[in-house]
């Protein structure tokens, strides 16, 4: 569909569709989900966030429940832009080309990226690109008649896959599963799976399994407690400036009103108590099997374990579940139970 304009010089064609993109990025970040799927025809889960002026040109457009696509971010592709469940694509994230977008589950695009589609890009499930990052598929700038070189290629960065600040991907790259790549490497050449890599070139160093500590129930219950520490530390003293009381390797505060507590449910021994009545918000990070929260106060676990936590609305739960995420690479999913 064409929409027509007049001007002194004549007629100016307006495709319909882009339209549509425009009055997107210019609406309300409540609006978006809603136009999307009402003018584009786009697929858009449950609690997707679209900030201000950021939106999506493609030929479909599918969104995972509560991904987040953050203010001032654009992309622009001629084929299907398909982004996962709790995925993130921060601020000022650029993304244009002739092809595919596809990005799976809890995968992070960090601020100011740069991505290439003219031919296809894949990122998988956990897979993260860290701030300024770029991806090309296509590289070109000399004339290729006068005998210069010219190279195409997709692009597929695999599960669980960390390319952190600066890394500069080339055309026709593909990362396999379970990879860390260095600040600004340089990758010209696939990367196998459980690789360490850093340079430019980038040359592997050693091997996920080298650095990566197995995790014995002892060893989570300490990563939980050093977990909480850290949070009180920086989200509750210094962020917030309350006053903290800790006994009992259990923390207590009042915020908004509210008494809360934070503690941790360790792996085994004896389970805390839980005796400050209903009037008492506990917060509490699990890394029990199968731990179930008593009736009574209203507690709000995050589930080390399972990798699930209740639904809330509740601004220490939420604050706590999203400084997992930034600064410990933890994703915890909501359950089906809603608080």
């Amino acid at each position: 569909m064409i929409a027509q304009s007049s001007s002194a010089h004549g007629s100016i064609l307006i495709p319909m569709h882009t339209l549509f993109v425009v009055l997107i990025l210019l609406a309300p970040p409540p609006l978006k989900p809603w136009l999307m799927r009402t003018l584009l025809g786009a697929r858009v889960g449950r609690n997707v966030r679209v900030g201000w002026f950021a939106g999506i040109s493609a030929r479909h457009i599918a969104i995972g429940d509560e991904s987040d696509i953050r203010a001032l971010t654009f992309i622009s592709c001629h084929g299907d832009v398909i982004i996962g469940r709790y995925s993130i694509i921060s601020s000022f994230v650029l993304v244009y080309g002739a092809a595919d977008l596809i990005i799976g589950d809890h995968a992070y695009i960090g601020p100011q990226t740069f991505i290439n589609c003219d031919e296809c890009v894949r990122i998988g499930n956990y897979s993260a690109l860290g701030a300024r990052c770029m991806v090309y598929t296509h590289g070109s700038f000399f004339p290729y008649t006068e005998g210069y070189w010219v190279k195409f290629g997709p692009v597929t960065i695999g599960d669980y896959v960390w390319c952190a600040a600066g890394v500069f991907i080339h055309p026709g790259v593909t990362i396999g599963d379970h990879v860390f790549i260095n600040s600004r490497s340089v990758i010209t050449r696939d990367v196998a799976s459980g690789d360490v890599v850093e340079g430019f070139p980038a040359q592997t160093v050693t091997t996920m399994n080298r650095l990566k500590r197995s995790m014995s129930p002892r060893r989570r219950d300490a990563a939980a407690r050093r977990i909480l520490d850290h949070f009180v530390d920086l989200g509750v003293r210094r962020e917030l400036r309350l006053a903290v009381e800790q006994r009992d390797g259990q923390v207590a505060f009042r915020y908004r009103g509210r008494k809360y507590r934070l503690l941790c449910i360790p792996s085994d021994g004896a389970p805390p108590s839980f005796d400050n009545g209903p009037a008492c918000h506990i917060v509490a990070l699990v890394t029990r099997p199968d731990w179930t929260p008593p009736t009574g106060a209203p507690i709000y676990p995050l589930d080390l374990i399972a990798y699930r936590t209740p639904r809330s609305n509740d601004p220490v739960h939420h604050a706590l579940r999203t400084f997992l995420m930034r600064y410990y690479g933890v994703q915890v999913e909501y359950s089906d139970a809603a608080k």
